[in-house]
């Protein structure tokens, strides 16, 4: 099989891209730099530049899958110009994939967009699975919207569309898990708020493992990227500070002190989602790394 992989050189894009090489595929990644196009067995890359309305339209030759996880990051500060860029980095790079495949012909029969849990809303009661319609009336919620409703363009050109709804990554390479752990390591570790905000999480090898079964099995629709065990911050942070033994002894840090030093991001240290792979299980996907216990063992060594 050949993929066609945006946002290949980012954490799960590199995850995915390896996955994919060992089982004998075959990757073309698109890359807005020219300098980070290598060419070598079953790995070739190719330029786009979306804010430009630029791709090189060989990278989808015999393509049968493209997996969109291009977008950029939500963990800088959200100043006006960096909303608009959070959302145009998703939808026009959709858009002009959509472009390039409506007016070239091609044999792609499926589209695998990246999406975010942000488009559930904050809720204390609310377990949330793929059957659940709330949607969270925030920015980034709407950010989410704006995604999967780029995605959904593909089903005019007959193709199958799945959109990943994915949590908090845990990675020892990068990404959420890694800021938490240095000041717990360094002794000033504390939870957020009350800590009893729900937070849903996946392993950076549940979440490859997770598209690369879509990709094998043709799977449409929502899933929920997210392990089957929500924690609550409090008991993520302690849970951290017992692997890497560590004391606690500082309260914890409230949301208005977060916000002065984060802006309008900060809100994502204080979300309070409960959100379920309802459909990933049902499938039959087999998580390696189901709790937070056999994450942290993996990651913090």
């Amino acid at each position: 099989m050949k993929v066609l992989i945006t946002g290949a050189t980012g954490l799960i894009g590199q995850e995915l891209t390896e996955l994919l090489l060992q089982n004998n595929h075959t990757v073309h990644y698109l890359t807005t730099s020219p300098l980070k196009i290598h060419n070598k067995a079953n790995y070739y890359g190719f330029f786009w530049n979306p804010q430009e309305g630029k791709i090189d339209e060989n990278c989808i030759e015999g393509v049968d899958a493209i997996v969109h996880l291009a977008g950029a990051s939500i963990s800088k500060r959200w100043t006006n110009s960096y909303k608009q860029e959070l959302i145009e980095s998703r939808v026009l790079s959709s858009n002009l994939l959509f472009s390039l495949l409506k007016k070239h012909s091609n044999q792609v029969k499926h589209f695998i967009s990246a999406s975010g849990t942000a488009i559930y809303p904050d809720s204390y009661e609310n377990v949330y699975d793929e059957s659940s319609t709330q949607i969270d009336n925030t920015f980034l919620g709407n950010v989410v919207v704006k995604w999967e409703e780029s995605a959904d363009q593909f089903k005019l050109l007959n193709l199958k569309v799945t959109k990943l709804r994915t949590g908090v990554v845990f990675s020892e390479k990068g990404g959420a898990l890694l800021e938490m752990i240095k000041p717990i390591k360094m002794y000033v570790g504390s939870g957020f708020g009350t800590g009893k905000q729900m937070q849903s999480w996946i392993h950076l090898s549940d979440v490859a493992n997770l598209y690369y079964f879509v990709i094998q099995n043709q799977i449409e629709g929502i899933l929920n990227a997210v392990a089957p065990n929500p924690i609550s911050n409090q008991n993520l942070t302690i849970a951290i500070a017992k692997h890497l033994k560590r004391p606690l002894f500082l309260p914890n840090i409230p949301q208005f002190v977060m916000k002065l030093i984060l802006g309008e991001m900060s809100i994502l240290l204080f979300n309070n989602k409960k959100i379920l792979p309802k459909r990933a299980l049902e499938l039959g996907f087999k998580f390696q790394f189901p709790t937070t216990e056999s994450a942290l063992q993996n990651i913090i060594k």
